[in-house]
């Protein structure tokens, strides 16, 4: 196959597959060493055409094949859609709508985050060549190894898609992943604006102080990374944040007292730049501080009743045939062991059905778990 490299070919392939109901997309990138991601190839295909765009060619305008993306009446189909789908907005396209395989796969039975080539072999019977999956897809020529695997990512994507969509609506769960999608799809999901880098990560405390430090910290650290176009961990690990949020270090020689910062970091350029912006908001933490409500309990959720409810997760997913991972987390199970009002997915829509409700009988004991051979069944208590 050979690649799309002119704005014809790319308007030609655009024109084929405009009336398409759905198209399946994929991308190869780069970004081991960067901040952001470096695209080298989308691939794409309909039941009828397939195609592989390299957005490294000289003068080649994506326009055409993201007015495809922004299209509402072409689904676009992904399989762990949340890194390409990052990509896509960053050129300003949200794939709208969207379907992802990975994300359907889990309603359908296969298990917590099924890879691709797995659920390629279980759905198609087909086992995949993935002797190219680490290589340079940067470099130019690319091999008939690396188009013909890079291709398979969307053809046998497009014949799964109409496969997992129809097994999903015969078991009357189309509508569950339907509305996961829609989170997929929010923008918020890829917003890269450092003033908000803070909201990705989990502050331990909320004393004034350690909050507009920490804030301070990872708005710094989002904007650096942004700046030299090199990843997060490379500027300061996550735990890095925290300690120094807790010490507020405002001096070279503080600094270098850290444990979770590279050695020497005080005291240069960057560690200069961060240790000014600790003491401009150290001056005044309150006007910088961002405003968290504290949680309503401080007492941990109970181990008991949350390892009963890990029990009954389980029973739940395994005869329902649905990954647990997409019913509730260990963090749900959690926050419903404290309250039965607790604001989680766990306990709206289909999973209240599924499992809430249930949930929340189990902790008011009006049932019982009971083995049944290997099983683990529910029953009521009169």
């Amino acid at each position: 196959m050979t690649p799309i490299t002119t704005n014809d070919a790319l308007v030609a392939f655009c024109e084929a597959v405009a009336q398409a109901p759905f198209i399946a997309v994929d991308t190869e990138f780069m970004r081991e060493t960067t901040y952001w991601p470096k695209l080298c190839l989308i691939q794409a295909a309909t039941p009828t055409h397939e195609a592989i765009i390299d957005p490294l060619a000289d003068g080649l305008d994506l326009e055409p094949f993201l007015d495809i993306l922004r299209d509402p009446a072409v689904i676009k189909v992904f399989h762990a859609a949340r890194q390409d789908t990052e990509i896509f907005v960053k050129l300003g396209a949200m794939p709208k709508p969207m379907f992802d395989t990975q994300v359907a796969a889990m309603a359908a039975g296969f298990g917590d985050q099924v890879s691709y080539d797995s659920l390629v072999r279980q759905m198609l019977k087909v086992d995949l060549d993935k002797g190219s999956r680490f290589t340079d897809w940067a470099r130019r020529p690319l091999s008939d190894a690396q188009l013909t695997y890079a291709i398979g990512d969307v053809t046998h994507l497009a014949a799964l898609y109409p496969k997992l969509r129809d097994r999903l609506s015969r078991e009357g769960r189309l509508d569950w992943v339907t509305s996961e999608m829609e989170d997929l799809v929010d923008p918020a999901l890829y917003d890269t604006t450092p003033d908000n880098a803070w909201k990705r990560l989990r502050p331990k405390k909320y004393a004034a102080k350690y909050l507009a430090a920490f804030k301070a910290t990872a708005v710094w650290r989002e904007t650096a990374a942004q700046e030299r176009d090199q990843p997060r961990g490379r500027i300061l690990k996550d735990e890095a944040i925290d300690e120094i949020a807790t010490q507020a270090p405002t001096d070279v020689e503080a600094f270098n007292r850290l444990r979770s910062v590279p050695k020497g970091f005080g005291g240069s350029r960057l560690g200069l730049e961060l240790i000014e912006e600790l003491k401009r908001v150290m001056a005044d933490p309150e006007a910088h501080a961002p405003k968290l409500d504290r949680p309503s309990h401080n007492q941990p959720a109970p181990p008991s009743v949350v390892e009963l409810l890990k029990v009954l997760l389980k029973a739940k997913s395994d005869n329902a045939g649905v990954a647990s991972k997409l019913i509730a987390t260990v963090a749900d199970l959690e926050k419903i062991a404290l309250s039965d009002t607790a604001e989680v997915e766990a306990l709206h829509g289909w999973r209240r059905q599924l499992f809430g409700e249930d949930a929340l009988k189990l902790k008011r004991g009006e049932i019982a778990l009971v083995l049944n051979g290997p099983r683990v069944e529910v029953v009521e208590i009169e």
